[in-house]
């Protein structure tokens, strides 16, 4: 049988798992897509930094790789945006189908490059860009889509969930969480991607693009990042039954003029009763609602360069399945094209701590803010007295700018010494 050729592109900790896990499943490839699966080629800028690369495979010249008239498949796992985006939209005018890893490109340019895929009748897969190996993405694509997705809400970066479980187990700051994490090769030297809440961000974006078929890109997506979850905030979380998890959350949100799309990525209080407060470590999770189908919850390796490969793998044998069959590529994802709900118009509930005098009046005071605002107070207590004083307030959903407003007009009082914490809390009944 004459083999399907690949292109890989890049060959770091995904792309070194993918070329060896197509050699050692030769047989097994062979038997799933209906021809043999044979790497031709692989890109990457120094070959003198893969010996374990047979060197008659290595290449420097992507674009000269990816337009091969011998290459049926292309992957991708190099990331970014340039020169990924070029190399994939000079392989579809090829008439070569894709998987990709990439959610930094996706959550950018997921509607234009899905476009050029059904034009040039290829297939585009990328279940690898956002959670590794759990299978989400396809579910969410294909077996929901006779159902209508509600919310969508996850754990989709292990090394944040890594720092926030340990501060949970250990009382620590988020500081030495971090530093723990960097020495187990959890976090990366530069963890800003993670730990500001970009990466997820990008997944967040292309969760809601399937999800909702809908056009949404990583700049609609409200970023917040955990470095400034303090040890108190872990401790006041769980006095309430509640842990923090730093969530991807995507909302199909009803208004009068119709629905739109609601997504945001922050650190949130949980109930230790749901699901996702249970997952701890470098593990992700994320919590489907769906009209027809209820509640279900996909768990697993998030990350890493096997478990990523898996995903890989899985995407490349659908897509050469499909090259053998003839079928077409996938039909467009945008067609609801439902708009992006503002940060500001989004209700949430809230926890916010105030140091405060201890001083007659003060709680009447604070209250009169919240409801000048027309943010409603679930619970409040105080701790401590007279220079440690403090208030903690939960309150009912309220939009955000009406929060904001609130906080704003706080940090005026005399009374307030500080606003010396605000955080979402979800799932509260």
């Amino acid at each position: 049988m004459t083999p399907l050729k690949v292109a890989l592109l890049g060959c770091g900790t995904v792309g070194s798992a993918v070329l060896r896990l197509v050699e050692e499943q030769a047989e097994d490839l062979t038997a799933r897509v209906g021809r043999p699966v044979e790497i031709v080629g692989v890109a990457v800028r120094r070959p003198d930094r893969h010996p374990e690369v047979p060197e008659g495979l290595l290449t420097t010249d992507a674009l000269g790789l990816v337009t091969r008239d011998d290459v049926d498949l292309v992957v991708e796992v190099i990331g970014g945006l340039e020169p990924a985006r070029t190399l994939l939209l000079a392989a579809f005018e090829a008439g070569k189908s894709v998987v990709s890893a990439n959610k930094a490109l996706l959550a950018e340019d997921g509607v234009a490059l899905h476009a050029a895929a059904v034009k040039a009748g290829v297939d585009l897969y990328y279940e690898a860009s956002v959670a590794g190996a759990i299978p989400l993405l396809r579910p969410l694509r294909e077996s929901l889509a006779g159902d209508q997705i509600r919310r969508v809400v996850g754990i989709v970066n292990g090394t944040t969930n890594y720092i926030l479980s340990r501060m949970a187990e250990t009382g620590a700051g988020f500081s030495e969480a971090l530093a723990e994490a960097t020495e187990l090769g959890y976090a990366e030297a530069d963890p800003t991607a993670d730990v500001d809440g970009f990466d997820a961000a990008a997944k967040g974006a292309i969760l809601a693009s399937l999800a909702f078929h809908s056009a949404v890109t990583a700049a609609d997506v409200h970023r917040e990042g955990i470095s400034a979850v303090t040890a108190t905030d872990v401790a006041r979380a769980t006095e309430i039954g509640c842990t923090v998890k730093l969530l991807a959350i995507c909302e199909r949100v009803p208004g009068e003029e119709g629905d739109s799309v609601a997504v945001r990525v922050h650190p949130a209080m949980i109930p230790t009763s749901h699901p996702l407060a249970a997952v701890g470590g470098a593990f992700n999770a994320v919590f489907v609602e769906a009209e027809a189908a209820g509640q279900l919850m996909f768990y697993g390796q998030g990350a890493g360069g096997e478990p990523t490969a898996s995903a890989v793998l899985g995407d490349l044998v659908a897509v050469a399945r499909n090259r053998v069959s003839g079928a077409a590529g996938a039909g467009p994802t945008a067609y609801a094209d439902l708009p992006a709900r503002p940060i500001a118009e989004t209700p949430t509930r809230y926890h916010v701590s105030l140091d405060v005098a201890d001083v007659p009046g003060v709680l009447a005071t604070v209250a009169t803010e919240f409801a000048r605002h027309e943010v409603s107070i679930a619970t409040v207590r105080q701790d401590g007295h007279g220079d440690a004083a403090t208030l903690v307030i939960v309150t009912h959903s309220a939009p955000d700018a009406a929060l904001s407003a609130t906080i704003a007009a706080l940090r005026e009082v005399p009374a307030v010494r500080g606003v010396t914490s605000v955080l979402r809390v979800e799932g509260l009944s």
